[in-house]
């Protein structure tokens, strides 16, 4: 039985509509702490500066993923690059995050609508659960699923796992996300997403990966689900 058809054939009639959210790019803009300990790790690694494709590139995808693609490191140099990341993030970076304009006011609608709120992110847990209470989202999710700090559980796909086993009520469930990996992660269990435009993707991106809708605005985004 796939992936898809098993977390599907648990869930029960009546229940909530599930939506679950990114967190980089989506619900936070996490950008100026997640670019300052990119930088810091090129260092650190003598690395020549960081470009802004090589940056705007990992803003989303799983660190390892991130650094291998963008700087084309391989085998320890990785992991080292993972943790002098993380050194520089935990000391203080993984704070430097506002919330989306809108994106109170897109939750409450939500909630007030009856749908059931979570997150599913590539970063890990402890780090998601950290920013949303300092940014004051906390209280928006009944619950929050991420990677494990030894990355044995990075990818969407993952994450989203994990959401839906924890909310096996969950009816018609949806991801929004705002990179191609959220896309083709919501994909493998049979979810659509929709497409957060307001976060870091190039043009095209989310079109491309197959993107359910695509909301401009977080604004935008309970009439994109209607549609669905």
């Amino acid at each position: 039985m796939s992936a898809h058809s098993s977390s599907r054939a648990v869930r029960r009639e009546g229940g909530p509509r599930l939506v679950l959210f990114d967190l980089d790019g989506t619900l936070v803009d996490s950008t100026p702490g997640i670019w300052a300990s990119i930088r810091f790790a090129a260092a650190e690694l003598r690395l020549p500066e960081p470009t802004e494709t090589q940056l705007r590139s990992m803003v989303g995808p799983p660190l390892w993923e991130g650094f291998a693609g963008a700087f084309g490191l391989t085998g320890d140099d990785v992991d080292r690059a993972v943790a002098a990341y993380r050194a520089h993030y935990t000391a203080g970076a993984i704070l430097d995050a506002l919330v989306y304009p809108g994106i109170p006011e897109l939750l409450t609608a939500l909630a007030d609508g009856g749908a059931r709120l979570a997150v599913a992110t590539s970063k890990p847990e402890p780090f998601a659960a950290r920013i949303l209470s300092h940014v004051g989202l906390s209280p928006r999710f009944a619950s929050v699923h991420g990677a494990t700090l030894d990355g044995r559980v990075r990818h969407k796909e993952q994450v989203v796992a994990a959401a839906l086993a924890a909310h096996p009520d969950g009816e018609r469930p949806v991801l929004v996300g705002d990179r191609s990996h959220d896309v083709l992660g919501a994909r493998v269990h049979g979810l659509p997403c929709v497409g957060a435009g307001w976060g870091p993707a190039p043009p095209g991106e989310l079109a491309a990966a197959g993107a359910a809708a695509i909301a401009d605005t977080p604004a935008e985004v309970p009439a994109a689900l209607a549609g669905l």
